[in-house]
């Protein structure tokens, strides 16, 4: 469907969701269940999924920013429902979200095999020959990574800014890590193939870190730093490349269905899974940004590591498997 055609089929749509919209935000006594409507909550997910779309494909600024507009407009109003819509995503993130996970692990493993498959021919490959990291990095960035990983960590307390600092890197790790993310379920729109290319870009780059420092003497340091973090960081990196395999996946075996219904019906669930990955990409700037540059002996980093891993592991294979609700 070209732009001309799908912006006339979406308009409507559009316009439907704005004057709800406009609705909720001048009513004098707006209540919760009108904000928690199906019908609200529907036209919300559209417009991100319409969202998504413009954005992958590059229709235009104006229209992309008009769209945003909107989105942020209703994600404010939907989610100031209060305590029972925290609730709602509480559920949503301990049950619905590592069942939805399970039920689609065959995405989920096929991700996982393209990035940590890519991941570890690289850092054997450059491990070996750390020359051809050149060939895969800049020279300056391979030369901070040096600089970086060879001199020691700053102590709690030498830097009166310190905590601030830590504060600030988080938020840049958030918007970082999301965008990530987001980049990988995106590009599923393209029928999965810049998926897959994200993926394996991903794991190669952060192979080649890995070997690079690791030939030059750094691993201790740079594996103390990044392998409580990684724990969840990496898995939602899988989690979101899953999400945009399946979107590609709903345009290419539409099963009888129109490939905007397929979108529709299997896009929700893909959008979901990648919610749930920025959820846990917001864990992981956390540990980043106040645990992985902490200056503690690296037997408690890698403790602290293994019980991460296994929490991470724990939570996607059994959160939410109660009694009569099948995976």
């Amino acid at each position: 469907m070209n732009r001309r055609s799908w912006l006339k089929q979406r308009r409507p749509v559009w316009q439907q969701y704005e004057n709800l919209l406009l609705r909720l935000e001048h009513g004098s006594r707006v209540r919760r269940e009108s904000l928690e409507s199906t019908q609200f909550a529907a036209l919300f997910r559209e417009l991100a999924h319409d969202l998504a779309l413009v954005r992958s494909r590059g229709w235009g600024d104006s229209l992309e920013k008009y769209l945003n507009q909107q989105v942020a407009r209703g994600h404010s109003r939907l989610y100031a429902a209060g305590p029972a819509r925290a609730g709602r995503m509480l559920q949503f993130l301990g049950r619905d979200f590592p069942r939805l996970f399970r039920r689609q692990i065959g995405w989920m493993a096929l991700a996982a095999l393209l990035f940590y498959g890519s991941l570890g021919i690289s850092w054997a490959v450059v491990q070996h020959s750390p020359e051809l990291a050149s060939r895969i990095l800049p020279p300056e960035q391979l030369e901070t990574y040096e600089q970086m990983y060879s001199r020691p960590l700053v102590a709690d307390g030498e830097d009166a800014g310190f905590q601030e600092s830590r504060a600030g890197m988080a938020g840049f790790y958030i918007r970082n890590n999301v965008g990530i993310a987001l980049e990988c379920f995106a590009r599923g729109f393209l029928f999965g193939v810049l998926t897959v290319y994200t993926l394996l870009q991903n794991g190669i780059i952060i192979g080649a870190t890995t070997g690079y420092l690791l030939a030059l003497g750094h691993g201790e340091r740079f594996l103390g730093f990044v392998v409580s973090h990684g724990s969840f960081e990496l898995t939602a990196i899988c989690i979101a490349g899953g999400a945009g395999l399946l979107l590609g996946d709903s345009l290419i075996h539409p099963a009888g269905r129109t490939r905007l219904e397929s979108l529709r019906h299997r896009g929700l669930e893909a959008v979901q899974l990648a919610v749930g990955a920025a959820a846990l990409l917001v864990v992981a700037a956390l540990i980043e940004a106040f645990w992985s540059p902490a200056p503690i002996s690296q037997v408690v980093k890698y403790s602290g590591a293994g019980v991460l891993w296994v929490v991470i592991a724990l939570y996607l294979g059994l959160a939410g498997a109660g009694a009569g609700h099948a995976d």
